[in-house]
């Protein structure tokens, strides 16, 4: 495909002499609108080299180029020079790109041969899979695709919290008022109501927490009924755990909880004392961050009993030392920042060259209207309720508008799946969420299946054609206002994938797809596709299989499904 911003580059560093390619193509930028051109150049930064003004120095550029081979016309505009592709070249070169890559069009290998582990989801073992966790696990699902689609090798962990004082608490409230044919019946339920209790008596009687921590510490010692009842703990919640990730078809590499660890934190913590970095304090252990207006970084309890830092610590050294990751991203919410900023700053002080190579992906959080959700208080919407309502509402309106559709139960699922999941990832990932159902299960307006109808609807066009799908097709039919708008997000879907990557955010394909989606149907209300002149209906065609294939490339990339029929 041609690059036309590489193109650009070229054209004005010929005429320039004192501006190389590179120096050009960083200056360039897409307009706000394209009544200012498909590329604009501003040429303040020029102003010091030239000793003139901006909009001059513009001037005299757009008046020396000449790109009548790729441009329908180069302008200045004060101090921009705009750069119009011409219409049936762009149509052309998408089209054609797409027509011959199909599903890869927009993939790359630029991470081949480097590995990206990304940590995401983690849900606390005997605890609600409430919708506080989509997020985490969506935005990481997403980027593990986007990286793969661009070459990398990516290696998913669920980094279980499947260790911890809660253990201790949740062991001794089994043994004061546990019964394991509830348990047996219904896992996390039961598992939530004891941790709740515990933390309802604890109130009452403080010494609980103190029970609390023996057991935890017991458990660390490898003592025999601690371990027995932990590991029932950690069997029942991972089935419970699969039911959510098959229905939202999210696969992992590896469920590494942090138990998987234990053995290996002896020897970080020998390091951490060689290098003179452990402090005591009050008796317990800590890495001071003072110079780094950080408060200390906890390591070790006074009884001896590790923290999420040590494990966090142990994991990212493991890792690098596994899989010699590029990059390692965290997945969590932006209210344990600090918790990475100290461990990350750890790993840079024991004098690991690649602490820089740790990424925390912040997002906002998930409250209800009442607040913030809390496990101990039991106030959690729990996510696979959501997910089968979801389901339920699509199958609803199945039965009320298309009830003969083929497959029906698999068409609600991606549906009411999909529908949940571009919800999630429709906004910039930092901001919080105020769940509410309504708008969690909305299908109107820019969301999930709005863009699945239409990529039906493409599909359905397909199916009524009279002719191949070819890409020798007459192009100047592709240049009307309304194929041109769709075309040029075509054509913009590459770098978008790209972006999300760099930015590891997965909202900004989501807001792409949107944009093609509407930009499509308004060209199929505006211009006839089965018509009987063959040159028309075969030219429409080609640009309804390539947006067809984009969005359920862009779909794909989100963790969507993309039904043909709906």
């Amino acid at each position: 495909m041609i690059d036309f911003k590489k193109e650009i580059a070229r054209i004005v560093s010929e005429k320039v002499e004192s501006l190389n390619q590179e120096d050009v193509e960083a200056l360039i930028e897409i307009p706000p609108n394209y009544d200012m051109g498909d590329y604009a150049m501003p040429c303040f930064k020029l102003a010091k080299t030239f000793r003139k003004a901006p909009n001059l120095i513009a001037q005299e550029i757009a008046e020396s180029l000449d790109g009548k081979e790729y441009f329908e016309k180069i302008e200045n505009v004060g101090p921009y020079v705009n750069f119009f592709i011409d219409r049936k070249v762009l149509a052309r070169t998408v089209l054609e790109e797409i027509f011959s890559k199909k599903e890869n069009y927009g993939s790359s290998n630029m991470g081949n041969g480097k590995n990206i582990v990304i940590d995401f989801s983690s849900p606390n073992i005997a605890k609600p899979f409430h919708v506080g966790h989509l997020r985490s696990t969506v935005i990481g699902n997403s980027l593990y695709k986007i990286y793969e689609f661009l070459g990398y090798n990516c290696i998913g962990i669920n980094h279980l919290g499947d260790w911890g004082t809660q253990f201790g608490k949740l062991i001794t409230a089994y043994k004061k008022w546990g019964n394991k044919e509830e348990i047996e019946k219904e896992p996390i339920k039961t598992l939530l109501k004891l941790y709740v209790k515990f933390h309802d008596e604890a109130e009452l009687n403080p010494e609980l927490e103190e029970e609390g921590r023996r057991w935890f510490k017991k458990l660390e010692d490898g003592d025999e009924e601690a371990r027995k009842l932990w590991n029932w703990f950690v069997d029942l919640s991972l089935k419970e755990f699969n039911k959510i990730y098959d229905l939202l078809k999210v696969k992992f590499d590896y469920f590494t909880g942090e138990s998987f660890y234990n053995d290996k934190m002896d020897r970080i913590i020998e390091l951490l004392k060689e290098k003179n970095l452990l402090k005591e304090s009050k008796g317990a252990y800590v890495v001071d961050l003072e110079e780094f207006n950080m408060p200390p970084c906890l390591v070790l309890k006074s009884d001896g009993a590790t923290l999420y830092p040590t494990r966090d610590i142990t994991a990212a050294i493991y890792r690098k030392e596994t899989f010699n990751f590029e990059k390692a991203l965290y997945v969590t919410d932006y209210s344990q920042s600090l918790h990475f900023a100290q461990w990350f700053k750890v790993i840079e002080l024991m004098g690991f060259e690649w602490a820089d190579k740790l990424e925390h992906v912040p997002f906002g959080r998930v409250s209800t209207e009442e607040g913030r959700m809390q496990t101990r208080k039991g106030n959690v919407i729990l996510l696979e309720e959501l997910l089968n309502k979801a389901i339920d509402k699509v199958r609803e309106i199945i039965e009320e508008k298309n009830p003969n559709l083929e497959n029906k139960d698999e068409v609600a699922r991606q549906v009411g799946i999909g529908a949940v999941i571009f919800n999630d990832l429709s906004n910039n990932k930092i901001k919080d969420i105020v769940f509410n159902w309504d708008r969690m299960l909305s299908f109107d307006g820019e969301t999930g299946p709005y863009v699945q109808y239409t990529h039906a609807r493409a599909n359905s066009v397909l199916n009524k054609r009279k002719y191949d799908i070819t890409n020798d097709v007459d192009y100047s039919i592709l240049t009307n206002q309304e194929a041109v708008d769709v075309i040029r997000l075509l054509q913009l879907f590459p770098e978008a994938i790209v972006n999300a990557m760099e930015k590891n955010e997965p909202s900004i394909i989501t807001r792409h797809i949107v944009d093609i989606a509407q930009a499509f149907n308004k060209f199929y209300h505006e211009c006839p596709i089965i018509v009987e002149d063959e040159n028309i209906q075969k030219a429409r065609l080609l640009l309804v299989f390539a947006v067809k294939t984009v969005l359920k490339t862009g779909l794909g990339l989100l963790g969507i499904d993309a039904p043909d029929k709906m």
